[in-house]
Parts: structure tokens; sequence; C-alpha cells
């Protein structure tokens, strides 16, 4: 006769790494965020920073999608674009999100070259088998006309190009509030922070349900 407590005790360690991998199976999808100090949280807590607060949002709301915000500030595109292959390697994301570029813009970097290091980063996202979302970057208008349209065009271009969503620039609502920006006049300070978040989850959370 079949002892069956010895078949339990046989298959206990087998249900048990089942079940894990059912847990994992049913963990989050994750977005991965690689920017700039946009993202970064400049001379704020991180924990206050968008991307934690739209992480939380969206634990809150069981979207079943986690927040990973791997932004630096002060990164250009080619410091972003460096990062990347360990970022991917150690998050595994469903999605990634790169908001770069604007150090680049500000120091004067010729448009080609970050236009370069994009498509390198869309390239290495899609290789990964995650999905690349971009965000348009814009500049200041006293950058002269012909470089600040130059630059601008990267992201709708890249955007047609590879077939992937281009975000619009938070940063454009936010300059609109004075109480909402930094004393640098670059950067938004904690108070916007709320806004930004929900401000991006509105427009991320259809993307990526839509490639659920």
């Amino acid at each position: 006769m079949m002892n069956f407590k010895n078949v339990f005790r046989w298959h206990l360690p087998f249900l048990f790494i089942m079940a894990l991998v059912s847990m994992r199976a049913l963990a989050a999808d994750t977005l991965l965020i690689l920017g700039d100090s946009l993202s970064a949280g400049y001379r704020m807590p991180a924990a206050t920073a968008w991307p934690a607060l739209l992480n939380d949002q969206w634990g809150e709301d069981a979207s079943s999608i986690r927040v990973v915000n791997a932004s630096i500030s002060g990164d250009t595109a080619t410091q972003g674009l460096a990062r990347l292959p360990g970022l991917l390697k150690q998050h595994k994301p469903r999605w990634v999100m790169i908001e770069l570029g604007g150090n680049d813009g500000l120091r004067g970097f010729p448009p080609q070259n970050i236009k370069r290091d994009l498509t390198e980063a869309i390239a290495l996202v899609n290789k990964a088998g995650a999905s690349p979302l971009l965000m348009q970057i814009q500049l200041p208008p006293n950058y002269g006309r012909r470089y600040t349209e130059s630059f601008s065009s990267i992201y709708p271009d890249l955007a047609k190009q590879y077939s992937i969503p281009l975000l619009p620039f938070f940063m454009e609502q936010v300059y609109l509030k004075p109480q909402w920006m930094q004393d640098d006049g670059i950067h938004p300070n904690s108070a916007a922070q709320p806004f930004i978040a929900q401000w991006m989850s509105e427009r991320l959370m259809p993307l990526l349900k839509h490639e659920s």
C-alpha cells in the first residue's frame, strides 16, 4: 500500500519550488526609469521624487507594476547608456522609460551625438526583450532657435523610426507654476513631485496596460 506520508514528504521540495515559481510569475512587472536630475529628485530625498511617489501610488492601486528609479542627477545620454546594460541585467524590466538628453543639450553637445546615444539605448532595451518608452525633452529658448529645434526633433524622429511611444515633457506643465520650481529655475521642487507623479501615471498607465 502506498504511504501517502512518504509521497508528500518526497514531493514537498517540489511543491515548494512550484509555489515559488508561481509567486514570481504573479510578481509585479517592472518599469525602469533611466533619467537625470529631473527624475532623480534633485536636492531632495529619493523617496519624495516623483518615480517613488508613482511606485507608491501604483502599489496602492494594485496595478502589479513596480517602478525602479535608476535616474542620476547630472547624467548625460552617454552616461545613462553606459549604466543601462547593468540595470537591464539586474532588474529585468518589462519597460524602460528613457528620460535623457537634457544635460547634453544644456551643455551644447552636438545633436547627432545625443541621437546616437539614445539610439543605442533603445537598441539595448529592445535586445533585452523590454519595451522602450522615450520622453520628449525641451531646452530653454535662449539656446537659439536652430539648436533647440535640432535638439527637440531628436525625440519624435527616434519614436517614429523605432515605433515607440513618445511621452510629453512633464516640465512644460511645471514651468507654469513658479512655486513648483527650485531657485535655479531648472529643477522642480518637492511640492511639484505629487503633480508630476499623477501626470505621468495618467500617461504611462494606458501605454503599459495596452502592452499587458
